[in-house]
């Protein structure tokens, strides 16, 4: 918030209003000036009103120096040398007198308080006054003239004085009230709340923040540290860390060669050589493998994937006969695992639903992630998100919902792709 667009908004336009010369206690009983302070301020006055702040200042330092002031010219006083002094670039004095001018409950009008307050809170903020800024902020929220800035400033304010809690919570409430509406919080709103959650050690409300930044914001870097973790989470599961590499891959936050060797190596695991293969080339399309000795190793990784791939593809009629005449739904799923990997997505979505209204599933709610990615890749993403509402805990190593998190992701996921 800048005190310069207050002034440019029309800071000055009420001096034009003010009873300048006229006797105190005139017929009218309108306050007044006396008339030394009103002979200092009428060219004061004009002065503001051509915006020579120094020229105006000089004036008033004059009606400041007057004997015998009535109340009423040091409200007048405290007015001018507030306008002035934001003009001028002053804040500090200007800060001062303009919450003496606000403080004069006898003449001050309550239609001019919203103005006043609202240049207090930017003065205030710049300045380094934060606990001045926040009450006067509060003072808007509370009277119901805050703007968004308004409660962003207030929320910075709590932020820059070490009040992490508060500048979460009021950063958060302004965010809610953003989404709410139908508008899109700003970047630098969430990387708030996200800085106040880590400086707080909140696991929850970091996580919760970086889903709302991917959501917003699908950056890079936002998917890679929100991913990251999950990966925590699902560490010791090859299920649940498989799914996340998954999500990684497809959101093109995979980076390292150790990661695309070990999701390689898992994809042959757990039966889908097809996708084992993509993850490589694009491995070695994409530069990933840069030293000889990783280079040899994925090289041979890839050759035994296309070979068990070529193997597994002439299988595939067996393994449908197999997969139709089994009790359980296990073989139809592990046959949709490995069609979701040739990227034969509709082959796919027909055995993995096959699986799931058979049953006896080990892993139901991994079965439903795949069913929702194979859905969204066949484009059918009205279907994958009803699919991946589905998905429910998945009992990880630490307890962790991993699956279903995952499920959710990538709804935010689909919604941007």
């Amino acid at each position: 918030m800048k005190v310069t667009a207050i002034v440019a908004s029309g800071i000055v336009a009420g001096v034009a209003l003010l009873s300048l010369g006229v006797p105190a206690g005139a017929a009218d009983k309108k306050p007044a000036n006396s008339a030394k302070v009103a002979a200092a301020l009428k060219p004061a006055q004009e002065a503001l009103q051509a915006k020579k702040w120094q020229d105006a200042l000089a004036k008033i330092r004059e009606a400041q120096a007057a004997p015998d002031k009535n109340p009423y010219d040091v409200y007048v006083i405290h007015e001018f040398a507030c306008q002035a002094n934001v003009g001028a670039g002053q804040y500090a004095e200007a800060a001062k007198e303009c919450e003496a001018w606000v403080s004069d409950t006898q003449y001050v009008q309550e239609s001019e308080k919203p103005k006043i307050i609202k240049i207090l809170l930017s003065l205030n903020y710049q300045l380094k006054n934060y606990d001045k800024a926040i009450e006067f902020g509060q003072q808007a929220i509370k009277g119901g003239f805050a703007t968004e800035e308004d409660k962003n400033t207030v929320a910075q304010a709590y932020y820059l004085k070490g009040d992490w809690k508060n500048a979460q919570k009021a950063e958060d409430a302004l965010i809610d009230t953003e989404i709410k509406a139908g508008q899109t919080p700003k970047e630098q709103q969430l990387a708030l709340v996200l800085n106040s959650c880590i400086k707080l050690d909140d696991k929850a409300c970091q996580e919760h923040t970086m889903e709302r930044m991917v959501a917003y914001y699908p950056k890079p870097e936002y998917w890679s540290q929100l991913l990251f973790t999950v990966l925590q989470q699902a560490s010791g599961n090859d299920t649940n860390t498989m799914e996340t590499y998954r999500l990684m891959f497809d959101v093109d936050v995979l980076k390292t060669p150790g990661d695309y060797n070990e999701m390689a190596q898992m994809a042959l695991e757990q039966g889908s050589p097809g996708e084992a293969v993509r993850v490589l080339e694009k491995g070695f399309s994409s530069g990933i493998f840069t030293e000889q000795r990783i280079k040899e190793r994925n090289q041979r990784l890839l050759d035994s994937a296309k070979k068990t791939a070529a193997s597994d593809q002439a299988s595939l009629a067996k393994a449908e006969k197999d997969a139709d005449a089994a009790t359980t739904g296990t073989k139809n799923v592990a046959l949709g695992l490995a069609y979701l990997g040739y990227q034969q997505y509709d082959k796919a979505i027909e055995r993995l639903n096959k699986g799931i209204t058979k049953g006896g599933l080990k892993n139901d709610a991994d079965a439903k992630l795949l069913l929702g990615i194979a859905q969204f890749k066949a484009g059918h993403k009205d279907d994958a998100q009803k699919t991946w509402k589905t998905v429910k805990g998945d009992g990880g190593t630490k307890g962790e919902p991993v699956l279903e998190r995952l499920a959710y992701l990538w709804g935010l996921h689909a919604k941007q792709g």
